[in-house]
């Protein structure tokens, strides 16, 4: 193929071009059996318009489209019909001229330096949802939610979701809703007074398209109307980051300073793939000090106090193994800072998301705690955080550790020892699973009736060391569930 060159795309195809990279990708996986290509790569018009719905893109992929066809990048096939199909002779070729290119106008442009205008307005209109939400709470379902809050817990949630989604599915769901509840930030208390930490969490699931991810950190988050899915998340607290580039979020972070939010990012594996862009990330993911310099400015100082929910895709080479299916050498930056769960495509979860899917469209889904789920995690959030519309009502209560969740676990990770002398897993990953129990307990706020700091009960106990022990085994190379 010929020296490709550059495509000078405008600012509003940059959007158009990421996700066109994705589904050229995911088309040319389909067509590859066995390492070996058996068909052309092709995707039809309508599948990238689905695509740029599903991540909120709304410019016109019509121009980028022909211009790539001009070049002979595309290949338009008479079959298509009403709807036009594409053929990709150079499918690697065109993700990386793609990728090449939105990097080198964003990396050019001056500007991405400047303030951000709007994102002062996105503030305000997210802290106005939350406050219109939680006063209807305080208003007319106060009595309500706390009544609710009394018999509610992580296995009344788990048993939620796991009758809407099956067993197979409902687990990330269930993290992710645990991730909403630690926004709060509470502090965690030791056993001798001392504040040794705080509930909240960076989540990141990862594994191939198509296995329920977007689904998990966003649809069931801030719920979807296409599709008739409420929202059952905190109100006013998730920043969608849909294609936003790593450095425009760099900017856009130094406007959060001092405030706790959740940003949803669909495709955090692309934010990566710039230039320079690792180490800032790092210092996001760590809650440090962030400082962004180029030769056309700095960015920051600012310190970030938020948190992320992200989808990381990575190609998979074998489903039996957590290591061999991460490619990208930036991978440890996520395992090193973040709750990870690994999503293989089997065969019994692809059969799993189909199941799902089916009942999503055909309106057999009944999502009837949504609501109240929803009032329960806004009013818990204000308690934690002081809000000043619930002052003298309720008080903002710490989490206590105890020594016999730490003392369980450790019998799980020895466990997994006595089985080799090499462990695949981090010692890390005991203090996520501490995270997750701590972020379970706050369902509870209204359902212990003690005074001090909430303890850490046995459901929680139990949640916590599954998900440890099901991480190991995730780990470890080892396939299997754990037993609820």
């Amino acid at each position: 193929m010929a020296t490709p060159g550059t495509l000078d795309l405008v600012i509003p195809d940059l959007a158009v071009a990421r996700v066109l990279v994705a589904l050229v990708e995911d088309s040319d996986r389909r067509r590859t059996v066995r390492g070996v290509a058996s068909q052309p790569a092709r995707f039809r018009v309508s599948e990238l318009r689905t695509r740029l719905l599903r991540e909120r893109v709304f410019e016109d992929s019509t121009r980028l489209l022909a211009r790539l066809k001009r070049r002979g990048l595309l290949v338009e096939v008479p079959e298509g019909h009403g709807d036009k199909i594409y053929q990709v002779p150079y499918p690697t070729e065109l993700r990386q001229l793609l990728l090449d290119e939105v990097g080198r106008t964003e990396a050019i442009d001056p500007s991405a330096l400047q303030p951000v205008p709007d994102e002062g307005a996105e503030i305000r209109s997210m802290d106005l949802e939350f406050l219109e939400h939680l006063r209807e709470v305080l208003g007319s379902r106060l009595d309500a939610t706390v009544e609710f809050g009394r018999t509610f817990d992580v296995k009344r949630l788990a048993a939620y979701l796991r009758g809407l989604f099956g067993e197979t599915l409902y687990f990330d769901s269930l993290i992710s809703l645990l991730q909403q509840f630690a926004l709060a930030d509470a502090p965690l208390i030791a056993p001798t007074g001392r504040i040794t930490g705080a509930t909240g969490f960076h989540l990141a699931l990862f594994g191939p398209p198509g296995t329920g991810k977007t689904f998990s950190i966003d649809d069931l988050v801030r719920g979807n109307p296409r599709t008739g899915v409420p929202p059952h998340g905190l109100p006013g607290r998730n920043r969608y980051c849909g294609g936003i580039t790593p450095a425009q979020f760099l900017r856009v972070g130094a406007a959060y300073t001092g405030r706790t939010f959740n940003f949803i990012v669909p495709e955090f594996n692309d934010w990566f793939k710039y230039r320079g862009m690792v180490e800032p990330l790092k210092l996001v993911m760590e809650q440090r000090e962030v400082k962004w310099e180029t030769t056309f400015g700095t960015v920051g100082p600012y310190t970030f106090r938020s948190f992320f929910s992200v989808n990381y895709n990575v190609r998979a080479a074998g489903a039996q193994d957590y290591w061999t299916t991460v490619a990208d050498p930036n991978f440890a930056a996520l395992e090193d800072r973040m709750l990870l769960r690994f999503h293989p495509m089997t065969r019994e979860r692809f059969r799993a998301v189909e199941a799902s899917a089916e009942r999503l469209e055909l309106g057999e889904l009944d999502f009837d705690l949504a609501g109240r789920i929803r009032d329960l995690l806004t009013l818990v959030y204000a308690v934690e955080t002081g809000h000043p519309l619930i002052a003298g009502q309720f008080r903002s209560r710490p989490v206590r550790l105890e020594r016999g969740l730490y003392d369980a676990l450790r019998a799980v990770s020895e466990k997994a020892l006595k089985t080799t002398q090499f462990p695949k897993f981090s010692p890390r990953l005991k203090s996520r699973a501490v995270r997750l129990a701590a972020a379970a307990t706050l369902l509870t706020y209204f359902a212990d009736r003690s005074s001090g700091p909430l303890r850490i009960g046995t459901v929680e106990s139990e949640f916590a060391r599954r998900f440890y022990e099901e991480e190991i085994r995730a780990r470890e190379g080892r396939h299997g569930r754990v037993a609820s």
